[in-house]
């Protein structure tokens, strides 16, 4: 009997060094995939995703910016979603972080696998000319990655705080998990460092990030609505969860309303990665979580959403890992040992 899955996609962030070389060393069986995303780029003059992937070293100030790294994260992710064994695994239902909203409109066949790299790739290209200010990411769970109270309710009265400032402007952008992201302008980042409890990660500002997710992008909406067209959406073949924990269900919704949001409030609102794992496995009952790739950062998340919902009755980090070794819950595609639990065998090629 098949197992039901939902499909996680990863965000921004996720191609770093340990990832150069990941179409190569994963996907020379779906040629089709990458060859479909360096098509879009040659046609307005880029540089190919094929040609950044097999770079002799891994240069930030090339693969992380958003016009770059958008597109490279676009073409490992629907690589790894072609890669998932359909015999093994029914997808029931996708969802993503952040840029990963992108990527689960493409994996749920609301748009095509052309349509979802032009998107992606306009959208990089857009931040990366015209984004403002930056994201900062603070942790609000405990080792065993329980979210703790104390920690929430300093960020409330942190933002209850941010509104008397005038001077700055500050917002939350990402509930991802144990992890609030925060996006703010240079002054807001600026005194959120100085007002965040440090320890020895956090909080840290991510690198090339823009304000993502907050009122700092309303500018860039237009222009978004102007580079991506409308014929490009369509009624999809599996639900998805967007970032207000909103179920796009086949054939249920309007075009103009998915598009709407996509392009407007996916852009200007806080973005509840949260909740939306946490309504997919409540509304869908996946027996299996599958993360793709590429990197494996966004496990921890997922897990963490589950557990501060008291999904199945995981209770933290140990009881996760408990169960993860007796029969997986969670599959990493962005980690080797785990990619092959995916996968159909007969396509697995060599592992780095």
């Amino acid at each position: 009997m098949k197992k039901r899955a939902l499909v996680v996609c990863p965000g921004r962030g996720t191609y770093n060094a340990a990832e150069l070389g990941y179409i190569k060393a994963h996907h020379a069986a779906r040629q089709d995939v990458i060859a479909t995303v360096d098509t879009v780029r040659t046609a307005i003059g880029q540089v190919t995703v094929s040609q950044l992937d097999a770079a002799d070293k891994y240069a930030p100030s090339v693969h992380m910016t958003g016009d770059n790294a958008s597109a490279l994260i676009y073409a490992c992710a629907m690589a790894d979603f072609v890669a998932i064994d359909r015999e093994q695994y029914d997808i029931v239902a996708v969802t993503g972080n952040s840029m990963g909203w992108y990527l689960a409109l493409a994996c749920a066949g609301i748009v095509d696998l052309a349509g979802g790299a032009r998107l992606v790739n306009n959208m990089g290209g857009i931040m990366h000319q015209h984004g403002i200010g930056g994201q900062i990411v603070w942790s609000v769970a405990d080792d065993d990655w329980n979210i703790q109270k104390d920690k929430l309710l300093f960020v409330s009265n942190l933002m209850n705080e941010v509104h008397s400032i005038s001077e700055i402007n500050v917002h939350i952008s990402i509930r991802l998990g144990g992890m609030i992201v925060f996006a703010a302008d240079e002054a807001g980042l600026k005194w959120l460092m100085e007002r965040l409890p440090k320890d020895d990660r956090f909080p840290l500002r991510l690198m090339h990030h823009a304000a993502f997710h907050s009122p700092l992008l309303n500018h860039v909406v237009p222009i978004a609505l102007t580079a991506n067209p409308l014929s490009d959406f369509g009624a999809g073949e599996i639900p998805a969860i967007d970032g207000q924990g909103r179920i796009w269900s086949p054939r249920a919704f309007s075009r103009e309303a998915i598009y709407d949001y996509t392009l407007g409030a996916q852009l200007t609102d806080s973005y509840d990665f949260t909740r939306a794992v946490q309504v997919a496995a409540a509304e869908f009952a996946p027996d299996t979580i599958i993360v793709l790739g590429p990197g494996k950062t966004l496990g921890a998340p997922t897990i963490q959403a589950l557990i501060a919902s008291g999904w199945r009755g995981l209770s933290g980090k140990a009881d996760f890992q408990a169960r993860q070794h007796d029969a997986p819950i969670l599959i990493s595609m962005g980690m080797a040992e785990q990619r092959a639990w995916a996968q159909n065998q007969a396509l697995h090629t060599n592992k780095r």
